[in-house]
C-alpha cells in the first residue's frame, strides 16, 4: 500500500517527527502529493510496461497469432539522506526563553532535507553520484527522443498553451495530478492565460495556500528546476549554459510514478549528549529512493523558453 508521507506521519505519536513531517509537507508539492511504498530490503526490482500485445479480427479456421506484451526490467535501490543538528547545551539553557531553540534547528534541518528531495527528485542520476536515487530528467530519459518527451522546438521555443495541452496528452491512462515547473514557467502560463483574456483556477491546500490549476491539474513550482538548460535537435543536452526550462506532467500513485521507503519513513532519532563537546545532537535520516512503474505516467516538456 502506498502512503504519502503526511499519511504515513498521522501513524506516529512522536510529535517531534509530526512536526517535521509537516514541516518538510507543506512547503513541498511534491511531497504533498507523491505516495510511498514501503518495501523490505534495500531495493526494488520491477518490470516497467513498455508495448503491448496485439490483437486482431479472425475468421472461422484462420490460424491465430501470438502476441506478447514486452517490459523493461528496472531496478530503484533505497538511498540515505540525513543529517545531523546539534544544539548547544548552554544555548538552549540560555536562550529557550522566548523560542525552543532545539525544535528550531530541526526544523530548519527538516526544510533543509526537504530541500535535497526535491533537487534530487529533478537532477538525481546514480551514475553521476551513486549515493543517489535517479530523478525525474533519467527516468523520463529527457536526453533521448521519445513519446514522454515533447519538445518546444528543435532547440527551444516559447511557451504556448497549445504546448502544454500536448504534454497533458502525452500522459495515458488518466490525467496528470500535477505539473511541476519552475517559476519562470508559471509566470509564463499565467501571462498566456491572461492575455487570453481568462484567469487560472485557485483553490487552497488545508494549510491555507493557493494552489493554481490548469484544466483541473495541480501547478507545482519547484525551485531547484533551472532556466539554463540546453536543447538541441529536440533533446537536452545540459542543464546549464542555456535559457530553457522544463515542464513535468507527473501521475502518482502505485503503477505510476511513487516514492519508495522503508517501514516507519522518515525518522527523527535523539542522538544525545555528544562527547566531545558541550551539545545534544538530534539525527533526521530517510531511506528513500524513486520509481516509474510505467513510463506513459510522466512526460517531460523541454526547450520552454520565455
Amino acid at each position: 500500500m502506498a502512503l504519502t508521507l503526511e499519511e504515513a506521519s498521522k501513524l506516529s505519536n512522536d510529535m517531534l517527527l509530526q512536526g517535521v513531517v509537516e514541516t518538510i509537507v507543506k512547503d513541498s508539492p511534491v511531497l504533498k502529493e507523491l505516495p510511498f511504498i514501503e518495501i523490505a530490503g534495500n531495493g526494488l526490482t520491477y518490470n516497467q510496461e513498455k508495448t503491448l500485445p496485439t490483437i486482431d479480427f479472425y475468421n472461422v479456421g484462420d490460424p491465430w497469432a501470438e502476441s506478447t506484451p514486452t517490459f523493461e526490467q528496472k531496478t530503484a535501490n533505497l538511498k540515505i539522506m540525513g543529517g545531523d543538528a546539534d544544539v548547544d547545551n548552554f544555548l538552549k539553557a540560555t536562550r529557550s526563553n522566548l523560542q525552543d531553540l532545539e525544535a528550531a534547528v530541526v526544523e530548519l534541518k527538516a526544510k533543509a532535507l526537504k530541500d535535497k528531495f526535491e533537487e534530487t527528485f529533478i537532477y538525481g542520476d546514480a551514475t553521476v553520484n551513486a549515493k543517489q536515487f535517479d530523478g525525474l530528467r533519467k527516468l523520463i530519459d529527457t536526453a533521448t527522443a521519445s513519446d514522454q518527451v515533447i519538445a518546444a522546438g528543435a532547440s527551444g521555443a516559447t511557451l504556448t498553451l497549445s504546448m502544454l495541452d500536448e504534454l497533458i496528452d502525452a500522459v495515458k491512462g488518466g490525467k496528470p495530478g500535477l505539473l511541476l515547473m519552475s517559476r519562470r514557467s508559471r509566470r509564463k502560463i499565467n501571462a498566456l492565460v491572461r492575455a487570453a483574456g481568462g484567469m487560472m483556477e485557485t483553490d487552497r491546500d488545508k494549510w491555507g495556500n493557493f494552489i493554481q490549476f490548469w484544466d483541473g491539474i495541480a501547478i507545482g513550482v519547484n525551485d531547484w528546476i533551472l532556466d539554463t538548460h540546453v536543447v538541441s535537435g529536440g533533446v537536452e543536452t545540459a542543464t546549464t549554459g542555456g535559457d530553457c526550462s522544463t515542464i513535468y506532467a507527473l501521475q502518482m500513485g502505485e503503477g505510476a510514478l511513487c516514492g519508495l521507503t522503508t517501514p516507519g519513513h522518515l525518522t527523527v532519532e535523539p542522538i544525545g549528549s555528544l562527547e566531545t563537546k558541550d551539545a545534544t545532537r538530534t539525527r533526521i535520516k530517510w531511506y528513500c529512493s524513486l520509481a516509474l512503474f510505467s513510463a506513459i505516467k510522466a512526460a517531460a516538456l523541454i526547450g520552454v523558453k520565455d
